[in-house]
């Protein structure tokens, strides 16, 4: 996935094909900033609600995006928050993390415009549109500040290990004659005698595979698309991966007697939430020994700052044959067009609280909770009527208000109309719970903030007393 998604030779996300674009209606995929203004927005009053809840920080704030996309999260947030004069003052910087250089230099458009992009030690760094705040490209930050990180459909993207569960081998006979009668040769060892993980691994297609993902089921793809040039076949003996990341979640081993149970595991998930949940919170205390690959984060003198993550998958089950191509918002095979369809597995979300809580203990986990939830309580519905009733204005005095990127409107009563129509079926697809109509029980959304005794965040449950 990784050398698929982001090789400098030929990665989808790496490659700059002249007149293709991954996002959007005439690319491969729409992801919700690019439904709805609204959906940025209530990321900003998300953070805004986060900062007064941890005491209105008056500096070091950070804001940091991993896998911005072409920068319209951050755009919304930035514009939403710069009404915030408060908020505003105590942002040091805005930090994007991302592998395409197309894509930082769409994000760099979108953010900064005509500003100066100029090469600095830790990557690039411009200045926003917005409240002149300075944006940072790299893939490293300090951890001694007050980080608000956001992920969206970013985990989704980052390589899986999948394992399926095998009965334990049973050897042929193998007896010795001998004088005194036969004598068993075989001597079996006791793991043999259990159920075992072993991986699926990616080979080139020779023989047909019995292994489905989610995307060759699909009728469209059967009968559309070119044969794999890949495949997945079935490890004949354990590796190192099916002996180490299975056994580390009690879920994966209640899983193992399951005969032909297939589950996949991301690591590097895991170590980007445990790196969110430490910057957070602090490292776990922990002593430097002779076997640790890398020194333990210093100890961080008081928890602050937050993490929102969403994304798709179960809320509470392990993935099993999720990996998917995407392209022209079809689901293809994963293993045809290398490097020119998209890739993404569901996202194992109780794993990532495991690796969050496993990481510091001075944080907390909140959700996953459907996509459709998060947003009502963040109050999508009642922006969107702000928004409709903008639209009516505008089309009374004839002028356009100020900072809506609907698009502007004449006075034309169908144009007023049909506006109001695109912000209600954004919204619906966003929050609607029915099956293959909306978004709303397919993405998830999590939470990770400093410990405070299970007060839950905004969007998640919880309030804000002004």
């Amino acid at each position: 996935m990784r050398q698929c998604l982001t090789s400098p030779n030929g990665g989808y996300y790496t490659t700059n094909r002249e007149g293709r674009d991954q996002f959007g209606r005439k690319g491969d995929f729409v992801t919700s900033p690019e439904i709805s203004q609204i959906f940025g927005e209530l990321f900003g009053l998300w953070l805004l609600t986060e900062w007064m809840v941890q005491g209105r920080k008056k500096h070091g704030v950070e804001l940091i995006e991993v896998g911005p996309g072409r920068g319209t999260l951050m755009d919304d947030i930035l514009r939403t928050v710069s009404t915030f004069k408060s908020l505003v003052s105590s942002i040091e910087n805005v930090y994007l993390v991302e592998a395409s250089p197309s894509l930082r230099a769409a994000q760099k458009e979108l953010l900064c415009g005509d500003a100066k992009l100029e090469e600095v030690s830790i990557g690039y760094r411009s200045i926003s549109k917005f409240a002149g705040l300075p944006i940072t490209w790299c893939e490293d930050i300090r951890r001694d500040k007050t980080p608000f990180i956001f992920a969206h459909e970013f985990f989704d993207a980052l390589p899986i290990h999948a394992f399926q569960s095998v009965p334990p081998s049973q050897p042929p006979t193998q007896t010795l004659s001998t004088p005194t009668g036969q004598i068993s040769l075989n001597k079996s060892k006791p793991e043999a005698q259990k159920p075992q993980w072993r991986e699926l691994l990616v080979s080139p297609t020779t023989l047909t595979s019995g292994i489905t993902t989610s995307a060759s089921s699909s009728p469209s793809m059967k009968s559309k698309e070119p044969k794999p040039d890949f495949q997945l076949s079935l490890a004949k003996a354990s590796n190192p991966s099916s002996l180490l990341l299975p056994a580390q979640s009690q879920r994966y081993k209640d899983l193992l007697p399951t005969k032909d149970a297939v589950i996949e595991i991301s690591p590097e998930s895991h170590s980007y939430v445990a790196d969110f949940a430490r910057r957070i919170g602090g490292s776990k205390n922990a002593k430097l020994t002779a076997s640790s690959a890398v020194p333990p984060a210093p100890p961080k003198s008081e928890p602050s700052g937050a993490a929102l993550i969403l994304d798709y998958g179960p809320t509470d089950t392990i993935p099993s044959s999720t990996l998917r191509g995407i392209r022209s918002h079809q689901l293809v095979s994963p293993f045809a067009g290398a490097g020119e369809v998209d890739l993404s597995a569901d996202v194992d979300f109780l794993a990532l609280v495991e690796a969050a809580l496993g990481a510091s203990d001075n944080v907390e986990v909140h959700g996953p909770v459907e996509q459709g939830v998060f947003l009502e309580q963040m109050g999508i519905r009642e922006r969107s009527e702000m928004l409709i009733r903008g639209l009516e204005r505008k089309s009374e005095k004839g002028a356009e208000g100020p900072g809506d990127r609907e698009g502007s409107l004449d006075n034309d009563a169908v144009e007023v109309q049909s506006g109001k129509r695109a912000i209600r079926e954004a919204v619906d697809r966003l929050v609607s719970r029915l099956p293959g109509r909306g978004m709303g029980t397919l993405y998830k959304a999590l939470a990770i903030v400093p410990e405070r005794g299970g007060k839950r965040p905004v969007g998640f449950g919880g309030g804000l007393v002004v």
